[in-house]
């Protein structure tokens, strides 16, 4: 999995007063968890955007000078007008221990019912996988090749290496399902079909 760095400093006061001041310094106050001790720290907000704001999942190498820690992103906190980032909590990865965390889905492949007119509806944007750090991938792929319309891609039909997907074996992961066009266009064949073995009759 690809890595973002983030530099910032430890922060020695953590009460209110000075993470008020943080944020007004343009700074946001951050935890590292899993760790012996919770770390605290800060960085400026601008060195978060490739990390919050984009659909890929990253794992994070933070550098607090006499400390390097690399994590995970584990929880963040906006401000419900200005979405404004207020707080941002961390998990410290091991490189012995499996963690879990929420991975995009990459869609391959060309389906037949789509081809047929059908749409694909992607049930689930993020699955949850379990690895070791370095077994941690940037995305989980759902090939799509066999979908026939009406079809539904499972769980258990992505495969998965040096990881586990932790979801239960009847999660849809997409599906592909019959336009309102190509429901149309089936209904009309079924009755041009139907008129057609009425006229043989006569």
């Amino acid at each position: 999995m690809k890595s973002i760095s983030i530099t910032g400093s430890e922060r020695e006061s953590v009460g209110k007063v000075a993470t008020k001041a943080v944020r007004n310094a343009g700074m946001v106050p951050c935890v590292i968890y899993g760790g012996s001790q919770p770390v605290h720290f800060q960085a400026e907000a601008k060195a978060f955007k490739s990390l919050v704001y984009t659909p890929n999942a990253h794992t994070v190498a933070i550098d607090l000078g006499a400390k390097k820690v690399n994590a995970i992103l584990q929880d963040i906190q906006f401000h419900p007008i200005s979405d404004a980032i207020l707080h941002i909590d961390f998990f410290q990865l091991s490189d012995d221990k499996e963690i879990v965390m929420e991975v995009p889905v990459k869609v391959t492949g060309t389906s037949p019912g789509v081809l047929l007119g059908g749409v694909l509806n992607l049930n689930q944007r993020r699955l949850k996988v379990k690895a070791l750090p370095k077994n941690l991938p940037d995305f989980v792929e759902a090939n799509i090749s066999e979908l026939q319309m009406g079809n539904k891609l499972y769980v258990t039909k992505l495969a998965a290496n040096n990881y586990k997907l932790m979801h239960p074996d009847n999660t849809v992961v997409c599906q592909v399902k019959i336009s309102r066009a190509a429901m149309k266009a089936a209904q009309e064949a079924a009755k041009a079909e139907k008129g057609a073995a009425k006229g043989k009759k006569k």
